[in-house]
């Protein structure tokens, strides 16, 4: 059964909507650099590990072998001990459009989870889903078995799809999802668009979950594209805002992060503010890492890496500002090095010689 036709048995409180205008401030507050930053970047060093990708999304690891997806090719790809790629897969029914398509892939217990647009085979509506399959062969000559549903009927758009997911420390399944363009949706505890939801590894809902029989982790999202946790097990998530602010959020089990009635830091009773907040045009956070004591961010429209110091999470500084162009996702690695996609061929970047390409960043 689709999750979004299962209700949840107690109702979250919604606090009434209020006007933009009273909500945010228009002016950006710069965020803080760290003492330590200039030591820090100095120690960062950053190499192309594969090139030749085609609109990639999302990286995970099967083991030592990093996998790919590619938005609007539906392939999931391998990439090789000498750099190269090859590809294992093809995720049929993925449909591609606008934001939709292939979009984030994760891996546990020797399967591959995919977050996908799809059609939802009503008179040509489409739908958000994931599904797993069993990951066959080894590294070189891996290939995918028969898919399984794990979730379905999650809403999607022409944009604001969410569509990352991991696995967390307790071993279940987070996804991000977007409002889908149906804004006040974010607020509705039984809709699963503009959340955040936390599902057992065969697409249930776990007995701790906030609300019973209810897949919904958080609500109150915009569009969030980034999920990772810290040693402590802390979970951070990044968020797209509309026009005025882009997130950082520290991610608490049943609370709410207010969109649409607050956008970035508003002092509101009942909202969670974010720990930081940007400007669209130097952020459009996307894919997040933690690794070696730092949150890794990937962004856009910003084109650069955004690195906050576990230890003072008020600060940040930057590494590669336009460099490399857009930066789609950021992943921690079995060896301690974040790994980063730049996005330059999804139609909204400019694609150089080599793109779309992997870096991989040892963190010192």
């Amino acid at each position: 059964m689709s999750l979004s036709r299962r209700t949840a048995t107690a109702a979250l409180t919604v606090a009434a909507s209020l006007a933009f205008a009273g909500c945010v401030s228009p002016t950006p507050t710069p965020v803080p650099t760290p003492e330590s930053a200039e030591s820090d970047a100095a120690t960062i060093l950053t190499t192309v590990v594969a090139t030749g990708l085609d609109a990639p999304w999302s990286i995970a690891f099967h083991g030592e072998t990093a996998l790919v997806s590619e938005r609007d090719s539906a392939r999931i790809v391998e990439v090789t001990v000498t750099g190269g790629t090859r590809e294992v897969g093809r995720i049929d029914g993925a449909r591609a459009g606008g934001e939709g398509g292939l979009l984030g892939i994760a891996v546990h217990d020797d399967q591959l989870y995919t977050y996908f647009t799809a059609d939802a085979g009503d008179g040509g509506a489409t739908e958000n889903r994931i599904e797993r399959r069993d990951l066959r062969g080894d590294p070189g000559s891996l290939a995918l078995g028969d898919p399984e549903t794990v979730v379905d009927g999650i809403p999607a758009a022409g944009n604001h799809n969410g569509g990352r997911i991991a696995f967390g420390p307790d071993g279940m399944l987070y996804a991000t999802t977007g409002d889908a363009g149906d804004r006040e949706s974010a607020q509705d505890p039984d809709a699963l668009s503009g959340k955040i939801l936390r599902l057992t590894p065969e697409g249930g809902v776990p007995d701790d979950n906030p609300t019973p029989g209810s897949a919904v982790y958080t609500l109150g999202h915009r569009n969030p594209q980034g999920i990772a946790w810290a040693a402590d097990g802390t979970m951070y998530a990044s968020e797209f805002g509309q026009d005025t602010w882009d997130e950082l959020n520290v991610i608490v089990a049943g609370e709410n992060y207010g969109w649409p009635t607050v956008e970035g830091i508003a002092d509101r009773e009942g909202f969670v503010d974010p720990v930081q907040q940007w400007s669209p045009s130097t952020a459009s956070p996307s894919g997040i890492a933690v690794a070696g004591g730092q949150i890794v961010i990937a962004n856009l429209r910003g084109e650069r890496l955004r690195i906050v110091p576990l230890a003072d999470t008020d600060t940040a500084f930057e590494l590669h500002g336009g460099e490399y162009g857009r930066l789609r996702d950021a992943v921690a690695a079995p060896d301690g090095s974040v790994w980063v996609l730049t996005n330059n061929t999804d139609g909204r970047g400019d694609p150089r010689d080599g793109d779309d390409r992997i870096l991989r960043l040892d963190l010192g």
